[in-house]
């Protein structure tokens, strides 16, 4: 993307969690922003300022307060920006196990691994925590005779690393879903670039979307509250002896997690963390 002038709107939310965080950019995902990103107490929200539309964003916000908490917003402009030299300078490559690179197409002489994966980006979205999707490729990795040939599910796909890791793999079939529709363009998008268009498809949308298939693998790399709410349904979709695996938390929230779980029907099987952030397996008997 090359220099644009940009709204930013900051929207404050009282009382702040990621789940209303996750409201909110539900609701104003209806109009054509780009980007959102969170940090207590705001979301902060992106969009072109030719198609900035004021009156729009009001009557939307005003929808999400019937949620039960309090939204007080403002927007700023933003004097044009290379967002691609702003990715570029905030992405460094990633490296699981010397297994598995993970790299943007700017990105030039580094020694080639087994599994190589270069993503391309939209407006001022990354690859998530470093440290999550290190766990989650490297779950992958070590679980490589249940991903090849099987049906897999990469849930809150963002920028499709997992997926495309699932692919490259040897997965038959894999989906993923994120409820930012940028995200999902941008999934579809780096699925092509890295030849695996054919096996994978996209969605813009929540768990509800789910229900269409049955997985044998199913990955969710999404916030605490989102695993909490959604892994019944995970659980629900997931084949018999499938696998199920979860990060995006801390190790701190792990009982929470594995309670829930469990108690959707899952079993605990082991866990990996890095810097307090957490990764969980489970299967499904």
């Amino acid at each position: 993307m090359n220099s644009q002038e940009y709204i930013e709107v900051s929207v404050k939310i009282s009382p702040f969690s990621e789940e209303n965080a996750e409201i909110v950019t539900a609701e104003i995902s209806e109009l054509p922003f780009e980007s959102f990103s969170s940090e207590d107490p705001y979301l902060k929200c992106y969009i072109q300022k030719d198609l900035y539309d004021a009156q729009a964003l009001k009557v939307v916000l005003a929808g999400a307060e019937g949620y039960g908490f309090e939204i007080e917003h403002s927007a700023n402009l933003i004097p044009a920006t290379n967002w691609n030299a702003l990715w570029e300078s905030q992405f460094n490559p990633i490296v699981v196990d010397n297994e598995c690179t993970i790299k943007a197409s700017f990105h030039e002489g580094l020694k080639r691994t087994r599994f190589n994966i270069t993503i391309d980006p939209k407006m001022a979205f990354g690859t998530g925590h470093h440290q999550t999707t290190y766990m989650m490729c490297r779950a992958l990795l070590q679980n490589e005779k249940d991903v090849c040939g099987k049906v897999v599910m990469d849930m809150g796909c963002g920028t499709a690393v997992l997926a495309i890791l699932a692919a490259k793999m040897k997965a038959a079939k894999v989906y993923g879903i994120d409820i930012d529709a940028v995200a999902a363009i941008s999934a579809y998008d780096n699925a092509r670039l890295n030849r695996v268009g054919k096996k994978i498809e996209t969605y813009c949308g929540d768990a509800s979307l789910l229900q269409r298939n049955s997985y044998d693998v199913l990955l969710a790399n999404i916030n605490r509250n989102i695993l909490l709410q959604d892994i019944p349904t995970y659980s629900l979709c997931i084949r018999k002896g499938g696998l199920l695996f979860v990060s995006g938390f801390y190790t701190d929230d792990m009982p929470m997690i594995i309670g829930t779980a469990m108690h959707s029907g899952l079993e605990y099987v082991s866990h990996d963390s890095i810097d307090n952030w957490c990764c969980i397996k489970f299967r499904k008997p």
